[in-house]
This record gives structure tokens, sequence and C-alpha cells, in this order.
């Protein structure tokens, strides 16, 4: 590793359980790229969920396969057996920690009757997966996002005496911190995982001082090989959104802006790429806006398909309202495109305004308009950002060197991340 990590051992750690609310599904790809660079560098990894994502979720050949192999505690929490069975275990196994973890169960709820009820369903199902982490011979618990499967997390390793770690994201959690616990999360964990330095600086904010040394910045990432690989010809009027179809993303205001620029653009052409609860009210509003056929709505897509369209359209628009550090927005920089996104949170620790696209304040509909006016109209910066864009994201966010740092910090690394502790270091400047 770099010569700016030490480590207090060498040895690889054994094997390691991931848990989350849902896996895999698609929305969640992040997840899985993370797990299989991990698995790559030769570490064990099971993955395991809370509950089972729904079928129209998961999308490919990979998170199908990957379905497969995911333990679910919920479904096993539910067979009377099982459930019984695996709190005789942890109680005969260490009876100390079971009612230490009943305990913090009870001391952590949220306020009211039936977020108490949730948070003895946690405690009923730590024991489910306190068993299942012993009988793999697990030594360390990771869990992604910060709510209620690392609520489960938390009572889970005070059960089993497995140590627990968790990526933080935002930026849902930090508007509810003191309802998820978000302070006994950090003061428990041995280590945090924060996707950007907003989510750090969030993080801190949230927790007393003596644990911040545990904050540690892992980016999400990409493999920027699987992006980009051919070519790209002359850049032209294709404008793309991914991602799900809730009003947190902003796709009104993208086709309110996109509508705008159609007046002096008429052959620009917008696809959008995922689904979600507002997807009819989005088809309805296009069609309202006079967008017609100028507008495609495609669905879900798995992640060899989203490399495939981003390789042939010419820019990727992100409005959103609220975000954390949107993998998205690295596709599309893999890809060599430019991109249009909110100042929202960690996104201008990835996107560099005028650099490698635009950032715009969020819900600013004529800032928005105007800058997708400016790609449309300018194949020749939109080239130049592509190329800066796929920089930085080759320099800050591969997931094989976000993978290796992550194998070191579970080997005990104590220094600053390979390539340094900031993002998008190396950005090259291009002019705009």
């Amino acid at each position: 590793m770099d010569d700016l990590l030490t480590t207090r051992d060498p040895s690889p750690p054994g094997p390691i359980a991931y848990l989350t609310g849902e896996y895999p599904k698609v929305s969640h790809t992040f997840i899985l790229r993370e797990i299989a660079a991990l698995r790559r560098l030769g570490l064990t990894v099971h993955p395991c969920t809370a509950r089972r994502a729904a079928a129209r979720d998961v999308v490919g050949a990979d998170q199908q396969a990957e379905a497969a192999r995911t333990f679910c505690v919920v479904e096993t929490a539910r067979h009377p057996g099982r459930l019984i069975g695996a709190h005789l275990v942890a109680l005969r196994h260490a009876p100390g920690r079971w009612l230490s973890a009943l305990r913090l169960a009870w001391r952590t709820r949220p306020p009211g009757l039936k977020a108490g009820l949730w948070q003895i369903f946690y405690f009923l199902e730590a024991a489910v997966l306190a068993r299942h982490l012993r009988q793999l011979g697990a030594v360390q618990l990771h869990n992604h996002f910060a709510n209620s499967s690392c609520s489960l997390a938390m009572i889970t390793s005070e059960m089993s005496g497995i140590p627990f770690s968790f990526t933080l994201h935002g930026p849902a959690i930090f508007y509810e911190a003191h309802w998820w616990r978000l302070d006994e999360k950090v003061a428990r964990a041995n280590r945090v995982h924060c996707i950007s330095h907003f989510a750090r600086s969030q993080a801190m904010y949230f927790s007393d001082p003596v644990h911040w040394p545990k904050l540690r910045i892992v980016h999400c990432g990409v493999t920027p090989a699987a992006y980009g690989r051919n070519p790209r010809g002359a850049f032209g009027q294709r404008v793309v959104f991914v991602g799900r179809l809730d009003p947190v993303k902003g796709v009104p205001l993208l086709l309110e802006a996109f509508a705008r620029a159609r007046a002096t653009h008429p052959e620009a052409r917008l696809t959008i790429v995922g689904d979600g609860p507002a997807r009819a009210a989005l088809e309805a509003r296009a069609q309202a806006l006079g967008l017609g056929a100028a507008v495609a709505f495609l669905g879900y897509r798995a992640q060899d398909e989203v490399a495939g369209i981003l390789a042939e359209v010419d820019m990727l628009v992100l409005p959103s309202f609220a975000e954390g550090l949107p993998v998205v927005l690295m596709e599309a920089l893999a890809s060599r495109i430019p991109v249009i996104a909110s100042q929202v949170a960690g996104v201008p620790e990835l996107v560099e305004d005028g650099v490698s696209g635009f950032v715009v304040p969020p819900g600013d509909l004529d800032t928005l308009t105007d800058r997708l006016c400016r790609l449309l109209a300018d194949p020749a910066l939109c080239a130049r950002m592509g190329e800066a864009g796929r920089a930085t994201v080759e320099a800050a966010f591969d997931i094989d060197r976000e993978a290796a740092w992550i194998a070191a910090i579970l080997a005990g690394a104590e220094g600053i991340r390979p390539g340094g502790d900031q993002p998008g270091t190396g950005r090259p400047t291009v002019s705009a």
C-alpha cells in the first residue's frame, strides 16, 4: 500500500459480512461493485440483507446471482423455530451480551410506540444475524447506510461481540440523525466510512470529538475501464438522466429546462433511465410540455446497459434537491461526458464547476437551462469536460483503489488514504 499507511496487523482479515436494508437492488449497484472489488483482492465477503428486494429491483444477471447467495434476516426470522433457536443460542453463548443488547435496543429507540416496536423487531432479528455470523466465522460486520439496517448491525454487534462498521451516505440520515441515534452508532462502530468530506463533517457534527479519528473517507467508486471503452465521436444533442424517479431527484425541473432549451436546440433528445413512484406524473408532465417523442422513458436498466447508454449520449443532467455523492455522476464522467448537477452535499467534491461539468444551485431553473444550452451549443467544450471528468474518476473514484483502501483499513491501516485524503487530487484544469 501507500507509504503513508501503517498497519498494526499486516495479516489479512477473516470473513466479512456486508449488510444493508435491501440487497442487491438496482439503485445500490455501488455496494455490489464494492463487494466484487474486495473479493478480487482475495477477501471473503458474505452478503446479508435485512429484507429481500422486490423482483423488479433486481436487474441483470450479476444482481440475480448475488441475490441467490445473500442471507436474508427477516426471511429467516419469520420461522418461529429458527427465531427462538437463535435466541437460545445467544443466551447460551453469552447471556450478558444478550441482556446488554436488549438494553441497548430499548435505550436507543426513537420516540413513539411504533418506533419502539420496530426496535424490538431489530433486537429479535439481531439474534438470527448473530447466529449466522458465528456460523460464517465472520470477524467484521459492515453495513451500508446509517438507518434501520445500521440499528440492526449495532444491536447484532453488541449481542455477538463481532465488531461492526458502517458506510455513511446521506443526505436523509442527517435530517433524522437524532431519531436514528447517529451519535451512538459512531461511538460504537470500530470505524465509519464516509463517502465524502461533507458526510464526514456531518458525522463530526453529530458525534463526540473523541470518535472523529475513526471517520475515514472511503469513496463509492466505479470501474473506469467499464466505461468509455470506444473513442467518442462528435458530441451532439443527446441528454440523459439516470436515477430513481422520485421527487428528490428534481426531474420536473429537468423537463422544464429541456423544454426551454428545445426552443433554440430543436434536435435535442432526452432519455430518462430509471423508475419509481413519480414516473406516471413525469410522463404526463412531459406530454403537457409538448415534448412528445423528444423524451424517452426507459425504466430500469442493468449496469452494462447503463454503460452502453452513457456511451451513446452527450451529457448527463442530475438536478437533485438532495444527494450524497451520486455514483451515476462517476459513471458519466468515466464515460467522458460532461455532467450538470446540483450544488448539494458532496457533489462539488466530484464535479468541478466549469471543468468536468457544471454545478448549479438546486432548484434554479434559469441556471439549469443556461448550462444545458451551453453544452448543447458547444461540442468542443463537452469534449474537454469529458476528458477532465475521466481523469478525475481515474484519480480518485476507481473502485479497485477504494477496495484496496478498505482492505488496508480492515488490516489496521493508519494515515491517509492512497493518493491523499482529498477527493479530486490532481484534477486537470480545463477552460470553459
